[in-house]
C-alpha cells in the first residue's frame, strides 16, 4: 500500500457554515475520515500546515506547504518517529480561488521526486452534491499511480491538470478548472485513469520559495494612463506585471510608464485574453514592439497571476536581470 502524504491548508473543502460566512473549520484528518475509499488506495498520513481561505493564501504559506512536501518526500526519514518522511505521493487541500497560483508556484520550485497533487472543493462537505469527496478521491488515485512520478498537477471534478497551465475557469461550477489551449493531461473514469498528454512539470526551475518582494499587477485597457505603474514603481515595487490587452499591448499612455519603469525595475507583459501567447507585432506607443523595445519582457500564454508568482519568486531567489529574462524568453 502506497503512503500518501496530506497537507491540510483550509479553504472552502475544510469549511463550515457560520451566521458570518463560511470559514475553515475541519482539519485534514477529519476530511481524510470522511471519505472512507481513500483508505483503498493509500496509507494516509495528514499534517495540518494552515487553514486558511483559499483567497487569503501568503507566500509564508506556500514556502511552508514546499517545506513540508520535501520532508515528506524524503526517502531517507520514513523511519522518523512522527511518520514525515517515506511518501509515495502528496495530496494538498486548499482553498481554490489561488489553487493555480499555489500549484503553479510548488512546480516553479526545486522538483521534488514524487507527485504532488492539489485539490480543493467548490461546494462544502455538508452542501448537497458536493464535490469534495470526488476530488480527494482524484487527487489520491492520481498520487498514487506510477504513470505520474513527478510534477505538480491540480486534481478537479474528474480531470488532472499540469500545475503550469491550470486556471480557476469559473467562480461556481464544479468543472472549474481548465488548461486552456492545452487540456488536461489525464480524465478518470470509473475504473481507470485515461492519460491525454506526458505527465510532468512543464515549469520553470526556480531557486526557492521566499517572501518580502512586492509584484503588483497593472492593468491596461479603455483610456487606461500611465498613473497607476508609476506610483508602484515609485512606492517601491521590486517588478511589475502589466496584464495587457490581445498579443500583449497597452495604451500608449501606460506604454510610456512602462518605458520609464522599465529601467529602474523588471516589467512583464502578459495578457488579459484567456488563451493564447503574447507576442510583439504592434508598433506605436504602446504596442508590443515598442514595449520590447523599452525593455520589457514578456509572459507568453501565462496569465497575468501566474506570471506574478513566476516574477516573484525569481525576485525573491535574487536572480539577476539576464537570469530573469531567460526565464520569460519561452
Amino acid at each position: 500500500m502506497p503512503t500518501v502524504r496530506v497537507l491540510s491548508c483550509g479553504g472552502t473543502i475544510a469549511s463550515e457554515p457560520d451566521d458570518a460566512g463560511a470559514a475553515p473549520a475541519k482539519s485534514g484528518r477529519e476530511l481524510v475520515d470522511a471519505v472512507p475509499a481513500l483508505s483503498a488506495h493509500a496509507d494516509l498520513r495528514v499534517e495540518e500546515i494552515a487553514s486558511r481561505p483559499g483567497f487569503d493564501m501568503d507566500v509564508e504559506t506556500v514556502a511552508r506547504v514546499a517545506e513540508a512536501a520535501a520532508t515528506a518526500a524524503d526517502a531517507d526519514a520514513d523511519d522518523r518517529p512522527d511518520g514525515t518522511g517515506g511518501a509515495d505521493g502528496i495530496v494538498i487541500t486548499q482553498g481554490t480561488d489561488t489553487i493555480a497560483e499555489v500549484a503553479y508556484a510548488l512546480d516553479l520550485a526545486p522538483a521534488i521526486p514524487v507527485p504532488i497533487v492539489v485539490t480543493g472543493a467548490q461546494r462544502r462537505f455538508d452542501e448537497p452534491g458536493s464535490d469534495a469527496p470526488a476530488n480527494l478521491l482524484a487527487a489520491v488515485r492520481a498520487a498514487t499511480d506510477e504513470r505520474f512520478a513527478a510534477g505538480v498537477y491540480v486534481a478537479f471534478d474528474d480531470e488532472l491538470h499540469a500545475a503550469r497551465d491550470a486556471v480557476k475557469a469559473h467562480t461556481n461550477a464544479l468543472g472549474a478548472f481548465e488548461s486552456p489551449g492545452k487540456g488536461p493531461v489525464a480524465t478518470f473514469t470509473r475504473g481507470g485513469v485515461r492519460v491525454h498528454r506526458e505527465p510532468r512539470s512543464y515549469s520553470d526551475d526556480v531557486p526557492a520559495i521566499g517572501s518580502g518582494v512586492t509584484v503588483p499587477v497593472v492593468h491596461s485597457g479603455l483610456g487606461v494612463d500611465g498613473g497607476r505603474l508609476e506610483r508602484e514603481v515609485d512606492a517601491g515595487a521590486d517588478g511589475v506585471i502589466v496584464e495587457g490587452t490581445g498579443l500583449g499591448n497597452v495604451t500608449g499612455d501606460l506604454g510610456d510608464a512602462i518605458a520609464a519603469a522599465a529601467e529602474r525595475v523588471p516589467v512583464v507583459v502578459a495578457s488579459r485574453c484567456h488563451a493564447g501567447p503574447t507576442e510583439p507585432v504592434y508598433g506605436t506607443r504602446g504596442g508590443g514592439v515598442t514595449l520590447r523595445d523599452h525593455g520589457a519582457l514578456f509572459a507568453d500564454d501565462l496569465p497575468a497571476a501566474k506570471a506574478r508568482v513566476k516574477l516573484l519568486l525569481a525576485l525573491s531567489a535574487g536572480l539577476s536581470d539576464d537570469e530573469i529574462a531567460a526565464l520569460f524568453d519561452d
